[in-house]
């Protein structure tokens, strides 16, 4: 049975392991971090202060999804407004000897339970590269619809990545 619990500093090494080459590591990360491959401080640098908390503690939630077997996914979610009724979900990824097996649909089902139920939220917002299409797949298939908006596009191997938006309502949710 999956389970997500929040990110522990130690599930960085597992989690970066799972990106083999650099462009899985940018399918996952986008540009967010300089170079690839990371390491297991870089990843934490990004989720935890100085302190041993999380960064902005009331708005970003790293999360891992786990079974009886160990570590079998990872994202983040957060708010992207100020009354905190749209959460964004982001850095999804799934153990690469586990993808095509289920687990991220269930992953995500997961935290939409999580962001409905516990968050509160009304709407649930996801960006996916439109040259992944099993996370796309992936998103659909949990419920998230495609979105009109305007076209955004990354800049990666010296080539344009556009970014296909998705979202799930409370409405469409329950």
């Amino acid at each position: 049975m999956l389970r997500l619990r929040p990110y522990k500093i130690s599930d960085a090494a597992t989690i970066i392991s799972w990106c083999k080459d650099e462009v899985t590591f940018r399918k996952w990360t986008s540009d967010r971090y300089e170079s690839f491959p990371i390491k297991e401080a870089d990843m934490n640098k990004k989720y935890i202060d100085n302190n041993g908390d999380c960064i902005e503690s009331d708005n970003f939630y790293p999360m891992t999804a786990f079974d009886e077997n160990g570590i079998v996914g990872h994202l983040i979610m957060r708010f992207t407004d100020e009354k905190k009724t749209i959460l964004r979900l982001g850095f999804v990824i799934v153990d690469d000897t586990k993808r095509g097996m289920g687990y991220g649909k269930e992953m995500i089902s997961l935290s939409l339970k999580y962001a409905f139920e516990i968050f509160k939220a009304d709407k649930v917002t996801i960006g996916v590269f439109e040259n992944n299409m099993p996370a796309y797949h992936c998103y659909k298939s949990a419920g998230f619809i495609d979105v009109e908006t305007e076209v955004v596009i990354c800049e990666l191997f010296g080539e344009k990545w556009k970014i296909l938006e998705l979202e799930i309502s409370k409405e469409d949710y329950f």
